[in-house]
């Protein structure tokens, strides 16, 4: 019965973001507890809004993960050097406490929350996979593009007597 519930699972993705300023500097990302799905907040970017000063913005992190923990730097940003980092590959598992630590922001984090969700019955399923399959089928009957050939090597012709021209004159 495993396999029946682990294939019936689908991620749901949503985009996510939040502000950190000098008048909030601290922000908490959780869902409701009702929710009885595994769910993961994966960050992507963190930058400076554009009324930033030229200071260093220090953000942390606090995962609420069984008993007291230090915070984590996450990024500093400085207008004049970094005001944006990518952040790949950071996954969290709520709840997490975003902190600004230094300077004033406005600082942006965005990212994705993603969550598993299994209240797809089997029909449901079968009913999404058969409009998929219909929608790919027109994808593979599209026109091919025509072959590069002799109409490119006519435009860099054309382009190298222009060139030609230019150094003339």
């Amino acid at each position: 019965m495993e396999s029946i519930d682990s294939k019936s699972e689908k991620p749901v993705s949503m985009i996510w973001g939040c502000e950190l300023s000098s008048e909030r500097d601290s922000y908490t990302f959780q869902v409701p507890e009702e929710w009885q799905c595994e769910q993961q907040l994966a960050l992507r970017t963190i930058c400076l809004g554009e009324m930033a000063r030229d200071e260093f913005h220090v953000v942390e992190i606090v995962l609420a993960e069984g008993g007291a923990r230090s915070p984590v730097p996450l990024a500093t940003l400085k207008p004049s050097v970094l005001p944006m980092a990518t952040l790949m590959g950071v996954e969290l598992t709520p709840p997490v406490t975003f902190h600004l630590r230094a300077g004033s922001g406005p600082v942006y984090i965005s990212g994705q929350h993603v969550s598993m969700m299994s209240n797809l019955s089997w029909d449901e399923e079968e009913e999404e996979e058969e409009e998929d399959a219909e929608e790919e089928e027109p994808a593979e009957e599209s026109p091919k593009k025509p072959p590069k050939g002799q109409d490119d090597k006519k435009g860099n012709a054309a382009k190298k007597r222009r060139l030609e021209k230019e150094d003339e004159l």
